[in-house]
């Protein structure tokens, strides 16, 4: 059984296969996908949102940057426009609902249009459950943050989209949600639910030329896991390499970008669940 470092190791090894052949088929750049648009990145001041914004900027597009902190927007904004690029700072705290809506509209107001939303800020609580019985306030907030605040988001700016039938929304979500995330279940529901989400809207959609790209992310080294002592030591992604799986989803427009691991994962779980959950909880008891 691996443990989490290799395992991760191994996860990313597949990752970088799928994304290898795909890019020897493509046949569109990413400054095809956005120069001259509008795309708005949440969770756009540090990490893998500041990383694909600097990337996405430089490819031509204008960068609405959002996340709480204006003085580390401002930074990301500097650095695109220093390379030629367009960036638009909005500060704002996306747990309130009522700030986020200003945002929105004067985001549609500046730039007339959101052609891409990259749904990158989320919330990350590893708790177990017998830690978890009088914290319901963790399902909470967990859910605001990585399900309801993308769901805003996506029912302010996709009337436009659907109106210009033109558009994309690539939600970063999380590989434990293939792999099962014992340990992580407030984050995985919260993940696993705007997946699911994501499947009906583009069932409603398919037509009008909107694509939903779901990317499992493997795990990266960012602020976010910084508080677990588990991934101390774990092999992660870079927050560049994070981007670039950002940038792949944007140019290629698949459906979903997962490891081939996790889709493996995926199918054991629904052909033999009760073997898979035996694995997974001999992964867990390992980690605790």
């Amino acid at each position: 059984m691996y443990g989490i470092g290799e395992l991760t190791k191994q996860i990313k090894h597949s990752l970088d296969t799928q994304v290898s052949l795909a890019r020897l088929r493509r046949s569109h750049t990413l400054e095809d996908r956005v120069a001259g648009r509008t795309v708005l990145i949440t969770g756009a001041s540090s990490g893998i949102g500041r990383a694909a914004a600097v990337r996405i900027g430089a490819a031509g597009a204008t960068v609405a940057l959002v996340a709480r902190r204006e003085a580390e927007l401002r930074e990301v904004a500097a650095q695109i426009e220093s390379s030629g690029g367009k960036a638009a700072v909005y500060p704002c705290d996306l747990n309130d609902f009522d700030a986020l809506d200003a945002m929105t509209v004067q985001v549609l107001a500046d730039h007339g249009g959101v052609d891409i939303l990259v749904n990158n800020a989320g919330r990350s609580i590893r708790r177990r459950l017998d830690e978890s019985y009088d914290r319901f306030h963790d399902y909470e907030r967990t859910m605001r943050l990585n399900y309801f605040v993308p769901t805003r988001l996506m029912l302010a700016l996709l009337p436009g989209m659907r109106e210009r039938r033109d558009g994309q929304v690539v939600s970063v979500l999380s590989l434990a949600i293939l792999f099962g995330g014992a340990g992580f279940s407030a984050y995985i529901a919260s993940k696993a639910a705007l997946d699911s989400l994501t499947d009906s809207l583009q069932v409603e959609t398919l037509t009008e030329n909107i694509r939903f790209t779901t990317v499992y992310m493997p795990l990266v080294r960012t602020p976010m896991i910084a508080p677990s002592s588990l991934y101390q030591n774990a092999v992660a992604l870079t927050p560049e390499q994070g981007a670039g799986a950002i940038c792949d989803a944007i140019i290629d427009r698949p459906r979903r970008i997962s490891p081939v691991r996790g889709r493996i994962a995926n199918l054991l779980d629904r052909v033999v669940p009760e073997r898979f959950d035996v694995v997974r909880s001999g992964r867990f008891q390992q980690g605790m």
